[in-house]
């Protein structure tokens, strides 16, 4: 696709965001997805990037995806452009002799031949600027952190993952105290060491970045984690149903109904131990039941 060709097509994704209906948008966008991307250049001389990377904040949900897949892609494709210039430089400048050994690759699409378990983009020297906002470029480099570790799949797969799963985050909670909590909740179910499978069924798109910025903490945990959790809750569940010997009286506990303060209470723990016990009161005059943790 030329600059002419591409020009135009901007011309018209501007004009039906401002009058068409979201379908016809999307229709554009995936258009746009399907094609090979542009280089920097055409990017830079026709400012589609800037036209497309507005639309990730559409309040559309599905033209907020595209726009950040689109331009995932595209800034994908200037950063290979742009290693592989930088290779050809080195090599032209300092050519390895014949005999001798080929140094280690470092190039971001090559697997990762240094320690998984060390990954960090500041050691990857990953370039996490990519919106221009910092508190998203951070939670960029919070996810690659997370997706990255114990991981050999090379650095521009990772980040390139980083970044959907942060749009689709942003897109979902916006600007908000949600957003920082579910990218911080995201990076610790990723390091959990009881949980690898979650980082790979990410990577390897089995989990999507739409449903992983929506998974609750039961969701994301491991299979085993879930069973234990479902065992620890039956115990504390049968424990807490042992009729009590005696109950004691507090003067300090009102009946929400009759308002006297002749309430008997026992407590039990019905959650993990870090938890506090929940409290079973029976008002002594009136008869009613009520719970608190």
């Amino acid at each position: 696709m030329d600059d002419q060709a591409l020009s135009k097509r901007i011309k018209t994704l501007a004009k039906a965001v401002a009058s068409d209906p979201p379908s016809v948008v999307i229709e554009l966008l995936e258009e746009l997805k399907r094609e090979k991307a542009p280089t920097e250049d055409q990017l830079r001389s026709t400012k589609a990037g800037v036209a497309v990377g507005k639309l990730r904040n559409n309040a559309n949900k599905d033209i907020a995806r595209l726009a950040s897949e689109i331009v995932s892609k595209w800034r994908k494709n200037v950063d290979a452009a742009k290693e592989s210039k930088k290779r050809k430089m080195e090599q032209s400048k300092s050519p390895t002799p014949k005999d001798s050994p080929a140094p280690p690759s470092t190039s971001y699409s090559t697997p990762y031949e240094g320690d998984p378990e060390k990954r960090h983009f500041k050691v990857d020297k990953v370039d996490i600027v990519r919106t221009g906002n910092k508190m998203r470029d951070g939670s960029i480099g919070v996810l690659y952190n997370g997706l990255a570790y114990r991981c050999t799949v090379s650095i521009e797969e990772v980040m390139q993952r980083a970044m959907e799963v942060e749009a689709a985050a942003f897109a979902v909670y916006k600007d908000t105290p949600e957003y920082g909590k579910k990218i911080r909740g995201l990076m610790t179910s990723l390091k959990r060491k009881d949980n690898p499978e979650l980082g790979r069924r990410v990577m390897r798109g089995d989990i999507s970045a739409d449903k992983f910025v929506r998974m609750s903490d039961e969701e994301l945990a491991s299979e085993a984690q879930r069973a234990r959790d479902r065992e620890l809750e039956r115990e504390n569940m049968l424990s807490a149903q042992v009729p009590m010997a005696k109950k004691s009286i507090s003067e300090d506990l009102q009946c929400s109904k009759c308002h006297q303060k002749k309430v008997s209470y026992s407590q039990a723990q019905t959650r993990s131990a870090d938890e506090p016990m929940t409290t079973f009161c029976e008002c002594t005059v009136c008869g009613h039941r009520w719970k608190f943790s």
